[in-house]
């Protein structure tokens, strides 16, 4: 076990997968040289080679071709895209290429691509570099989606990610980049991809999150217990195919549920879970499942994010109107 920030854990993982097999390339804009926008391939060029390490034309939709191609001809791309706001020109490529392929030629033609899509605010940056776009990727069949939010998480889960032989759209929490955690180099140990996981366990109400608001609500689980109030913190993880047996669990313990997300509410992952928990636990639940997400608006200037990101105050208020149901 070593202590790493989520950054360097993604480094790691990558080389890992790199060394276990030498059909994984890495492409993307300024990955080589520079290690990406955020360092994330940081040296993996130097000791690669730039035949395994591309660095691509400004391009996004040229580069999720381009991956498409390779894999179809037995290759495991990886593909950096550099901020959230910036994928939606591969977006038709993702979905009318990348997502149903493999579903086409009857499981014939695998397509193990990874998309990295660094995303949510916190960052103070300018527009387009801000987005919460998950909403869009799992309503698509085909793609499975993640989002990892913690160092040890983010070093195991890349590296699932490459070996499945089905598209992924990896979402990497920007903000929590630098955030340090002890990490595991046991790759067999680790919790399998698609699947949820208690990061904190309680008796009285159970948060559902993922990403960037899984340390939020981790600080708001540990703040309510001055109110009395013992939150149980669930870490989605996967966001397509959702794994809701562990969130049913304890609502059926708890008998209330706060859905915590970045992303507007509007058609998302959230109204998913919220709608399902209802449906498969109605008889168990004692409140209303309640929301706190992201405005139903595009992403403010920077300056206005903090009013716009969900916080300790939203989450804990809906902690409260839950109780008091």
């Amino acid at each position: 076990m070593a202590v790493q920030t989520m950054a360097k854990a993604l480094n790691d993982g990558l080389r890992a997968a790199m060394e276990r097999d030498p059909k994984v390339l890495i492409m993307g804009e300024d990955v080589g040289r520079l290690g990406g926008v955020f360092r994330i391939t940081d040296g993996l060029q130097k000791d690669f080679g730039e035949q395994r390490v591309l660095d691509t034309p400004l391009s996004e939709s040229g580069i999720i071709g381009a991956a498409v191609g390779l894999a179809v001809r037995g290759f495991r791309p990886v593909c950096e895209i550099q901020f959230d706001g910036f994928v939606f020109p591969g977006y038709d490529q993702i979905v009318s290429q990348l997502a149903k392929l493999r579903y086409r030629s009857q499981g014939r033609v695998p397509m193990p691509v990874v998309v990295r899509i660094p995303f949510g605010g916190g960052i103070g940056a300018v527009e387009h570099h801000s987005e919460s776009p998950e909403s869009l990727f799992a309503h698509v069949a085909g793609l499975k989606v993640v989002a990892c939010s913690n160092a040890a998480d983010a070093h195991a889960m890349i590296q699932q990610a490459i070996l499945s032989d089905d598209p992924v759209i990896f979402f990497e929490p920007k903000r929590r980049y630098w955030e340090k955690a002890e990490v595991g180099t046991d790759l067999a140990a680790a919790p399998p991809l698609h699947s949820a996981r208690v990061v904190r366990p309680g008796s009285s109400l159970t948060i559902a999150t993922y990403g960037p608001m899984v340390r939020t609500c981790l600080d708001a689980a540990t703040a309510a217990v001055d109110d009395g109030h013992d939150i149980e913190v669930i870490d989605l993880r996967t966001l397509s195919p959702l794994d809701l047996g562990p969130v049913a669990d304890s609502v059926r313990r708890t008998g209330r549920l706060v859905v915590v997300s970045e992303a507007p509410g509007e058609s998302s992952v959230s109204s998913e879970v919220a709608a399902r928990v209802q449906q498969e636990c109605f008889f168990s639940l004692e409140a209303p499942v309640l929301r706190v997400t992201g405005f139903d608006t595009p992403y403010p200037p920077s300056r206005l994010e903090d009013d716009f990101l969900p916080d300790l105050d939203r989450v804990l208020d809906a902690v409260d109107r839950s109780m008091a149901w």
